[in-house]
């Protein structure tokens, strides 16, 4: 006979948080968001990996590539590149990630001596750069011959098709620095010059990396950044159970700092034997979460297995259609109670923590606060990061409004067939998501910060300054559907229905 729960499966719309004492000290300022990624034993100075902010970007194309990694991470928290593209294209993505703030970069925008004004022109607008070294066959490795800023050309005086050797800084004139020159003496040389750039070159003179000034500045003004211990922006990448044996050593190759198995269900002996994969071949070294699961046995499962997170929530994103296609899932505010439950159950047995991600069912930012609240850990965005200029999807006008495309993985679009794959054949047999348009919201780093002061306001309402003391303080009451009603504006007439920045509707 079947099993029954006795109670209704809950969503973050019926709960509110009860406030607590709020003591002077504690004000929004003062708030720690950070929050563990991976998993670590009791005893531990500190986690492995540590987000500084808890939110992450979901594993989808309309969400997360290189430019997504490089801004979130940008921000404190950390994107999952897209894993439905071929091996080489998502270790490329990875790549250019990492070696986007390595404080060292490889030149994606190089020029030839003999290629035109329009030519550099047409380079600046494809990559948005404007400082261009000149080399040998327009290497990124060739030998430095000039550089090309846009100091160096007017173009209300200057012919589009002017050769670049007539108006670059010619290579005698440049200020540059052996290969093997250290970060800090970079940025001191580019100080004591006046410099806005630095070109690092080999014992041939041919070029290594560029050293910009605006990333020491940029550094200075966002000290939440995620780096590694090469001060290289962290980014995660998705993969499937299905080609892991070449994917992942493509993407560790490429220098990913976290893995994530991309699935619609995770308590399944496929993930399981992608994890022994990973572990067999890479020990601890390779940072590995699995997902999704909705319940205390899914959850022990993937932990048992050696999952470095676990995600939770089946079919409560807002282009998903599992639960109408395929009836499984389960309130996401009642999953990730449970499988909280079972985290500390867990911790308290072995003596290792398993951090739980919260993936789905988020409509407003308050259900952020929601979700930690009822013990994750951080959250998976994918909706709310769709609507920002970095998500890779197209920005069209739509009845007279700016959206940008957003679509499941489950959908025709995407054929994403090894995320909902059970064994079978290489296709997508029926669709458990939708194509759909969100509401243009412009920068994520605006819209983040109006998001993270709700959540630390929100904190600080209950007396917390960090996210384990939230959870402990938090006090937790249903509301009836007549409340949901009264707790928005209501008995008014509105003057402006345009929704406030950093709302994650």
């Amino acid at each position: 006979m079947a099993f029954y729960y006795e109670e209704p499966s809950r969503t973050f719309n019926e709960y509110l948080l009860v406030p607590g004492h709020t003591p002077a000290s504690c004000i929004p300022a003062k708030v720690s968001l950070k929050t563990p990624l991976v998993r670590y034993r009791k005893g531990e100075e500190e986690c492995p990996i540590s987000l500084n902010v808890p939110m992450v970007s979901a594993i989808m194309a309309a969400v997360s590539d290189d430019r997504m990694a490089v801004a979130l991470a940008t921000e404190g928290g950390m994107s999952f590149i897209y894993g439905n593209q071929s091996i080489e294209d998502e270790a490329a993505m990875v790549a250019r990630a990492k070696s986007y703030k390595a404080g060292f970069v490889v030149s994606d925008a190089t020029l030839s001596p003999d290629m035109t004004l329009e030519q550099v022109l047409e380079l600046k607008e494809k990559t948005g750069h404007s400082t261009m070294p000149v080399t040998a066959g327009a290497s990124a490795t060739g030998k430095l011959l000039g550089m090309v800023t846009e100091r160096d050309y007017r173009l209300s005086r200057m012919p589009l098709d002017l050769k670049v050797s007539e108006f670059m800084t010619p290579r005698e004139k440049l200020i540059t620095a052996p290969a093997d020159t250290t970060l800090s003496e970079a940025n001191d040389i580019i100080w004591e010059h006046k410099l806005n750039s630095l070109p690092l070159v080999d014992a041939n003179d041919c070029l290594a990396y560029l050293v910009f000034r605006k990333d020491y500045d940029s550094h200075k003004e966002n000290p939440l950044e995620m780096l590694d211990h090469e001060k290289r922006y962290m980014v995660g990448a998705g993969i499937n159970s299905r080609d892991y044996a070449e994917r992942v050593p493509a993407l560790v190759e490429a220098g990913v700092d976290v893995l994530c198995i991309d699935s619609s269900e995770g308590f399944s002996d496929w993930q399981k034997m992608t994890i022994e994969w990973v572990r067999e071949r890479y020990g601890d070294s390779v940072k590995i979460g699995a997902g999704n699961v909705v319940d205390r046995d899914g959850f022990r499962f993937l932990a048992e297995a050696g999952a470095d997170f676990v995600k939770v929530g089946i079919g409560g994103g807002s282009i998903c259609i599992t639960r109408e296609t395929k009836g499984i899932g389960r309130g996401q505010a009642t999953a990730t109670i449970e499988v909280a439950k079972a985290r500390d159950e867990y911790f308290e047995e072995t003596g290792i923590y398993v951090p739980i991600c919260s993936d789905g069912g988020i409509v407003y930012d308050h259900h952020i606060s929601l979700a930690l609240a009822m013990g994750a850990d951080f959250v998976m965005l994918g909706r709310y990061f769709a609507r920002f200029d970095e998500s890779p999807s197209a920005k069209v006008l739509v009845n007279g409004n700016y959206m940008k495309e957003y679509w499941g993985e489950g959908s025709a679009r995407a054929r994403n067939w090894g995320r909902y794959d059970l064994g079978g054949k290489k296709s997508l047999s029926f669709e458990e998501g939708v194509d759909s348009y969100v509401p243009y919201a412009g920068s994520l780093k605006d819209n983040m910060a109006v998001t993270l002061l709700k959540i630390k306001s929100t904190m600080c309402n209950c007396g917390a300054l960090t996210i384990p003391e939230f959870r402990d303080k938090a006090k937790l009451t249903l509301v009836s559907s007549t409340s949901i009603v009264e707790g928005g504006a209501h008995d008014v007439l509105l003057k402006d229905k345009t929704p406030y920045v950093g709302s994650a509707r």
